[in-house]
């Protein structure tokens, strides 16, 4: 079988965004998100095929990253108007029958990993997709077995794929992350650190620990010379902030205490949308256009 994970605030966040006029539900509240969610995620059942699936939401923006680091992304000057379609969205997956996961401690992204990780080392498992994009996500893939999906350009990143897209390892994603920084997340990298620069160190040594403190030591094709001192003297002198980076970057699991409920990936089966569930959904937020476009019916 095959598990497909969804970042439902990606969904959301791309849905509401996108460059088309707002759905309106009822009393005029923007529900443009929510509407776009529940359209990729009825395609993703019905075009693609998806038969073991799970959603994570963050219920909240704020998570335990931004206790380490106060820069880190949080819902300030967020729209209000997108801020209040979370709970929906929420509502949205569950009246599809779909597995939900809704994160306040820690992030969507930390549920996508507890699961990946959780239902890999069940051998009735063949694949499993991370529906998104975002590199961070990039970090849990292994071989073919677990693997990002960017539904939008089409590609699958396998090993090989984040080797070639990256540059790095998946292992060494939170590394790269580190020195590179993340823009969408809040963090800036490491002064002088550029993406080529880091792809070729880490390439060579995997993880920061790993690198000579003096360029000197290093044996790094095509970073030498002053460039080589200059990368080395920065993350000298950063180092307590490399570390800080890192650790954002890095996805939480179970052992982290990131709560996933389903222990099997047979709770993951989808049997189609509970109608009642649907349609109240559909006639309390002013969404009749989408009470008709499930194409299986859990009854049915």
């Amino acid at each position: 079988m095959e598990i497909h994970l969804v970042d439902a605030t990606y969904e959301l966040f791309r849905a509401h965004f996108a460059p088309r006029p707002p759905v309106l539900g009822r009393d005029g509240v923007v529900l443009s998100g929510v509407s776009g969610l529940a359209e990729q995620l009825l395609y993703l059942l019905r075009e693609e095929g998806a038969t073991h699936v799970g959603c994570a939401t963050d219920r909240v923006i704020e998570s335990f990253r931004n206790d380490l680091f106060a820069g880190y992304k949080s819902s300030a000057g967020m729209p209000p108007e997108l801020l209040a379609q979370f709970p929906i969205a929420e509502a949205a997956v569950e009246a599809l029958g779909i597995a939900l996961w809704p994160m306040v401690e820690f992030e969507a992204d930390d549920a996508i990993a507890a699961a990946a990780i959780r239902f890999a080392e069940d051998a009735r498992v063949d694949r499993i997709l991370v529906c998104t994009p975002d590199k961070d996500m990039a970090q849990l893939v292994r071989d073919a077995r677990i693997v990002l999906w960017d539904r939008r350009r089409g590609l699958v990143y396998d090993d090989a794929g984040v080797r070639a897209k990256w540059g790095v390892a998946p292992t060494s994603i939170p590394d790269y992350l580190a020195v590179v920084g993340d823009s969408s997340d809040g963090y800036p990298g490491l002064p002088g650190w550029g993406a080529k620069s880091a792809a070729a160190v880490l390439l060579r040594y995997g993880h920061l620990e790993d690198v000579p403190s003096h360029a000197s030591a290093w044996e790094v094709p095509g970073v030498g010379g002053t460039r080589a001192i200059s990368l080395a003297a920065s993350l000298r002198e950063h180092w307590a902030e490399a570390m800080l980076y890192r650790d954002l970057a890095r996805l939480r699991t179970a052992d982290d205490g990131v709560q996933i409920r389903q222990h099997h990936p047979d709770e993951l089966r989808w049997e189609g949308v509970p109608r009642a569930d649907w349609e109240a959904f559909c006639e309390e937020w002013g969404l009749e256009r989408l009470a008709r476009r499930p194409h299986r019916w859990l009854e049915d």
